[in-house]
């Protein structure tokens, strides 16, 4: 088969790609052109990631076009269900990625309780100027342990999350829309295993027992004002899942009233252009849609895309 990588593919993904006898194309083609390539190549697959769109207009005018990967979990820059409609096959990568965006999001918890998001903003510009006011700004600082841990969304994502919060000794808890208590495995160093049972609670006791929100789920309008307004003073609250889902001017409100006392984003409403004022607020811990952006992960991805493309 003729595959195209519009977003790029590791080596690994490469090597796997043509080990499988595929025809490999790691070309960038820009959006506009995107129609006029894979009609004079044939091309028989697409892979993107986030920047590339694979919409209805595309699908129609690629007649070769028999598969549409997606390098990551979420695939609303696909229409995926005209595409299966249509006959073709649309496959994404869930399980590659998870523990790089569970420790993105661990990263921007610890950072957050210990202020390090706005010291390493502060400390190149005024640490030889105002050491002493910045070390009492930073003086009061959290621990995680013996907090409380709330996840919306407990796929492979969630899940991961949690083995690395129950490691740094917080409670657990989280909403799925099935009832059950998930188990999860977590597995050590030298082959030790230790199972937890986390409790799902439901989305509204989330909402109010959590001193820590992490939102996992595939986009909708899931947090704004009302949701903010049953959490607990203080509340820090993390996405990593798709922009949009956190309302950002609902969230910087609740910074500025203290509801929220910081939040993690690693996606927004607006990309790649976030709003100002998300990324100048000094109690947001920002980074730039890289759950996923971790050499492992990556590594992960390509193979995992070139079984896909094997099995079509």
């Amino acid at each position: 088969m003729k595959v195209l990588a519009n977003d790029g593919i590791s080596a690994s993904g490469v090597a796997a790609i043509q080990a499988g006898g595929h025809h490999l194309f790691t070309t960038k083609v820009a959006q506009d052109q995107l129609a006029n390539f894979v009609n004079e190549h044939q091309i028989d697959v697409v892979l993107v990631r986030s920047a590339t769109t694979v919409r209805q207009v595309l699908i129609d005018a690629c007649p070769s076009l028999k598969g549409i990967g997606r390098g990551g979990v979420g695939m609303d820059n696909i229409d995926v269900e005209y595409a299966r409609d249509k006959g073709l096959t649309v496959f994404n990568t869930p399980a590659a990625s998870s523990d790089s965006v569970a420790e993105l999001v661990m990263g921007h918890m610890r950072g957050l309780v210990r202020f390090m998001h706005d010291s390493n903003r502060q400390m190149p510009l005024e640490g030889d100027s105002k050491f002493g006011v910045l070390k009492k700004a930073y003086a009061k600082g959290l621990e995680l342990r013996g907090r409380t841990l709330g996840i919306v969304g407990f796929g492979r994502i969630g899940q991961a999350l949690a083995k690395l919060a129950i490691g740094a000794g917080m409670k657990v808890v989280f909403s799925e829309m099935h009832d059950n208590n998930v188990d999860v495995e977590l597995d050590f160093f030298d082959g030790q295993k230790a199972t937890f049972t986390c409790e799902n609670i439901g989305f509204e006791r989330v909402l109010a027992e959590s001193d820590f929100i992490s939102v996992h789920v595939p986009g909708g309008n899931l947090i704004g004002d009302d949701e903010i307004s049953k959490m607990k003073d203080g509340v820090f609250l993390m996405n990593a899942s798709r922009g949009g889902v956190v309302n950002e001017e609902a969230l910087l409100a609740a910074i500025e009233s203290g509801k929220v006392a910081g939040a993690g984003l690693d996606v927004y409403t607006n990309e790649p252009t976030p709003a100002v004022k998300i990324l100048m607020n000094g109690k947001v811990s920002i980074t730039p849609h890289i759950g996923a952006a971790t050499m492992e992960a990556q590594d992960r991805i390509g193979t995992e895309l070139a079984a896909h493309i094997d099995a079509l």
